[in-house]
């Protein structure tokens, strides 16, 4: 299956180090060998069967524990006493059944310190006799590695998996939209979307700054009144007070001016300076977002008729606040969004905005529909896997 894998994620990846794609076939090579690793080792502590190899590598264990506690005081001369306990515990330790795994090297170590005085040569020898026994210690160590590998391979796995997933919706949306093209010259609509865009906001702005806020909050209702024009009307009592103080007579930016002075200063502007403040104050950040943004248009732009009826209500708005240049360019997107040419300018708007450039070349090499399929082949590669090394 490894090499199933490999050939699965070879080449289409862009030259992304992340790449779902080769990423979950990586992920999924990787698993596929530790848990290959995970029953070989398996396999070999189940030749000796696990409950012997286990008592092989605790006898191991508890011998080579005797050794370091009594070296120092059972060698040579030294207290007679610890050199009998030594004795006995340590012949216990390896006093293991015939038919136990290197049974033979617990023997051999009992004969390296049978002797009425003993050195450091002597436990030494024991150490090395009991080397064989060793080995079911590192092989039960190399099993808890092989589970700890497994368990973040499959880990890792699924992971890869899910991302792999999320690809191959993206690369079916990009290949649903191969049909693009990529040649047109958005140009043409992109230059007066964003001419009037920029001249909307500016009109709005000045439109904020000189007429009053009487003026301003009329025009937003008879905006909000329109389907395609989406304002924050006024809040009702910032409503009723510019409409029943002299004050909303002056244009928003000025009442907000209004709201910083102090109240000796403000005696000379409005008749009622506590009033201004509970309602300007209050809805400060009101005011302060209030722009033409819900007068622009979108990019990508919405679909031609659609586009065309939201200009039709867009035109006398924009001609309350702006000059007749940009009700013209609103009036020539409107025309384009009429054209037969529409469609194609939009769609390959639409989808030059969806795409990153990794995925617009796609399209543009025409690799779409087979990057979709190679991505599809990993994720069943993948799904295989996962399906195989189940535990």
């Amino acid at each position: 299956m490894s090499g199933e894998t490999a050939g699965a994620t070879s080449g289409g990846a862009e030259g992304d180090e992340d790449d779902p794609v080769r990423g979950a076939g990586e992920a999924a090579a990787r698993l596929r060998e530790r848990y290959d690793e995970l029953r070989r080792i398996e396999s070999r502590i189940d030749d000796h069967g696990r409950d012997r190899v286990e008592a092989a590598a605790d006898a191991y264990r508890h011998a080579h524990r005797i050794l370091d506690r009594y070296e120092e005081d059972a060698v040579g001369s030294g207290d007679f006493e610890s050199y009998v306990r030594f004795r006995g515990e340590f012949g216990d330790a390896v006093d293991v059944d015939d038919d136990l795994p290197a049974a033979e090297a617990f023997e051999a170590a009992d004969e390296a310190v049978d002797k009425r005085r003993l050195s450091d040569e002597d436990f030494a020898a024991a150490r090395e006799a009991l080397e064989p026994a060793g080995e079911f210690v590192d092989l039960l160590e190399a099993y808890d590695d092989a589970v700890d590998d497994y368990r973040a391979g499959r880990k890792a796995a699924k992971e890869a998996r899910k991302r792999l997933e999320s690809r191959v919706e993206e690369l079916r949306e990009v290949a649903d939209m191969a049909d693009a093209d990529l040649d047109a010259d958005l140009d043409r609509l992109r230059r007066p979307i964003d001419s009037y865009d920029e001249a909307v906001m500016e009109a709005f702005r000045e439109f904020f700054k000189s007429a009053s806020a009487r003026e301003v909050f009329d025009f937003l209702d008879r905006a909000d009144a329109t389907p395609f024009v989406d304002v924050d009307v006024p809040p009702t009592d910032l409503a009723e007070y510019v409409e029943t103080h002299a004050a909303g007579e002056e244009p928003p930016a000025t009442l907000l001016e209004y709201a910083d002075y102090t109240n000796s200063k403000l005696d000379h502007y409005v008749d009622d300076p506590g009033a201004l403040r509970t309602a300007v104050a209050v809805h400060r950040t009101y005011l302060e977002r209030l722009d033409g943004e819900p007068l622009t248009l979108d990019w990508p732009p919405k679909p031609g008729d659609e586009l065309a009826y939201e200009i039709d209500e867009l035109v006398p708005l924009v001609g309350r606040i702006a000059d007749d240049d940009v009700v013209a360019t609103l009036r020539s997107v409107r025309e384009l969004a009429r054209s037969d040419e529409y469609g194609r300018l939009r769609r390959a708007a639409e989808v030059r905005h969806a795409l990153d450039d990794g995925d617009l070349a796609l399209i543009e090499r025409g690799e779409a529909d087979e990057r979709l399929a190679e991505a599809e082949r990993t994720r069943s590669v993948v799904d295989d896997v996962l399906s195989e090394t189940e535990r």
